[in-house]
């Protein structure tokens, strides 16, 4: 049972209580307090101090630093403590039994996941919301844009309708606050946003019976589109601005983007070591990064000259295939709800922006002799040539043709299917988005697509060698995880490598995906027995 109190959802009284968000980043109010803690390592995760909860005003501890750091025998770290507190996770007296099922340890982590308003710090980098949400977990203590659609599948399934709900009506608060979903609930965040998926919330909130009107959420629908179509109607043939770009013969195409060019605050210094890797200069690797991280995917060699090489990132010279699929889904919906708000003439307007994306993706991005979606490098005019698992987006919002579907499901077969389901890439590198890693919401994408277009085998394989893989490492270690190597075990390992941070557990996105692909396979697992419905 769903067991939140119906006032979280009150908005008369509830948002009205926000504690106001600080509107300056850690490196903003920190100044050279932040950059000498992160240069110097005083923790070894660089996201630490940023997500730290000050002990006091801000703007006291600043001239408490600047008054005492040239002072004999200085000893930051032992200021940091001072003067910060580490977050950490919430107290939870959750365990999983040893024998327990998947489906019941997954329907007993959403209440560990969980966050209420009352637990936002005073002058920490969360930017406070209104209602409860579900966090990744881990390091991962905020609520995440794209995750958490993902994530809802499983809430759906688990009898969480009204969780559901309240994460609903956060992310219209933050798009009504801010203008769009930043890539997560922080400070640190709000120069970027993540996929823009609320489009298929609202789809799926309404396939629950979450929301009374899917329509209440018209006016949020279109000021995120606002948001990603900024400049778009000024552009000339060849120009670029912010998430616009418009091609030489007119085409307009949506890339990744973040409105700052300086290293990412939570990845401090690991962005100035990669910039100095690069002959380029460093703000524009530093916006690369960032805008890698706005594409979810961080990192991939999908965005990479040199797939072994994170300083030749390219991100916004790129036009990928999952964004612009994305936005394709964004403006069928407005044009959709608007047809039934009465507004003809919005109605039409959108659904012909959607239809002319529609066809620029299956003209753009589509290699007719690979046969498969590929992202485009709009600098140079021409296809990338690395396949990567977003080929399949297209089908999941239901753009492509049949032929094309049908030659996706036989590029995928042959070339992305693994053993433990669909791959990210072909290429095998340091990052944690390229093989032999692959992650909950590329099977859900893939599946869900492919079952669209009645691809149905190639949908059964893949959910089927998904939960295999799930479920041989719940076996093992009893939890479930960020990503999951896909290919034959080297000495029992399951768990994906690679990346910034070590692996994570958890984890919102698993959780939700297996919850909801368990419904139609229940017993398609290792160990039927623990993967069962009880």
């Amino acid at each position: 049972m769903d067991d939140l109190d119906m006032s979280d959802l009150d908005p008369g009284t509830r948002v009205s209580q926000i504690e106001p968000a600080d509107p300056l980043t850690p490196a903003d109010r920190y100044a050279e307090l932040f950059v000498d803690v992160q240069c110097s390592r005083v923790f070894d995760d660089s996201k630490t101090f940023v997500d730290c909860i000050p002990r006091q005003d801000p703007e006291a501890i600043l001239r408490a630093y600047r008054a005492r750091k040239d002072m004999p025998g200085f000893d930051l770290a032992a200021f940091v403590d001072e003067y910060f507190i580490p977050e950490r996770e919430p107290f939870s007296n959750y365990a999983s039994p040893p024998n327990q099922s998947l489906v019941v340890h997954i329907d007993g982590l959403w209440d560990v996941l969980t966050r209420h308003p009352q637990q936002h710090p005073r002058y920490s980098s969360l930017l406070p919301l209104p209602y409860a949400y579900v966090v990744p977990g881990g390091r991962f203590r905020e609520m995440y844009y794209w995750d958490s659609h993902f994530t809802m599948l499983g809430l759906a399934e688990s009898g969480r309708p009204h969780l559901m709900r309240a994460m609903a009506g956060n992310f219209a608060y933050l798009i009504d606050t801010y203008g769009h979903v930043p890539n997560g609930n922080r400070s640190y965040y709000l120069s970027r946003s993540q996929p823009p998926v609320f489009a298929l919330m609202v789809d799926l909130f309404t396939r629950y019976g979450v929301i009374r009107r899917s329509l209440d959420y018209l006016p949020q629908l279109r000021r995120e589109y606002a948001y990603w179509m900024a400049g778009a109607e000024t552009l000339r043939p060849g120009e670029a601005h912010r998430c616009c770009v418009r091609l030489g013969d007119g085409t307009l195409l949506n890339r990744y983007w973040d409105d700052r060019d300086t290293p990412r605050e939570e990845a401090y210094l690991e962005d100035v070591t990669t910039a100095q890797q690069s002959t380029r200069p460093d703000r524009e690797v530093y916006r690369d990064l960032r805008a890698g991280a706005a594409s979810g995917w961080d990192f991939s060699s999908r965005w990479l000259d040199d797939a072994q090489q994170l300083s030749s990132i390219r991100t916004t010279a790129l036009l990928p295939v999952d964004l612009n699929s994305f936005m394709y889904k964004l403006e069928a919906q407005i044009a959709r709800l608007s047809a039934l708000d009465g507004d003809i003439e919005t109605a039409k307007r959108f659904q012909d922006k959607a239809d002319e994306r529609s066809r620029a993706i299956r003209r753009v991005l589509w290699n007719e002799r690979v046969g498969a979606f590929f992202d485009y490098d709009w600098q140079r005019d021409r296809l990338c040539t690395s396949l990567n698992a977003a080929t399949v987006t297209p089908l999941y919002v239901e753009l492509a043709t049949r032929e094309q579907a049908r030659r996706v499901a036989q590029v995928v077969r042959r070339r992305l299917l693994s053993a433990g389901g669909i791959a990210t890439t072909e290429i095998d590198s340091d990052q944690q988005w390229d093989h032999p890693n692959g992650w909950a919401p590329l099977q859900w994408l893939a599946m869900r697509g492919f079952t669209l277009y009645g691809e149905t085998a190639l949908a059964q394989d893949i959910s089927d060698r998904w939960l295999a893989t799930v479920g041989r490492l719940y076996e093992r270690k009893n939890k479930l995880i960020e990503k999951y190597v896909l290919t034959p075990l080297q000495a029992g390992k399951v768990g994906g490598g690679g990346g910034e941070y070590p692996l994570q557990d958890g984890f919102g996105w698993t959780n939700g995906v297996t919850r909801r692909l368990l419904r139609d396979s229940p017993r398609r697992s290792v160990d039927q027995s623990r993967v069962q419905k009880p």
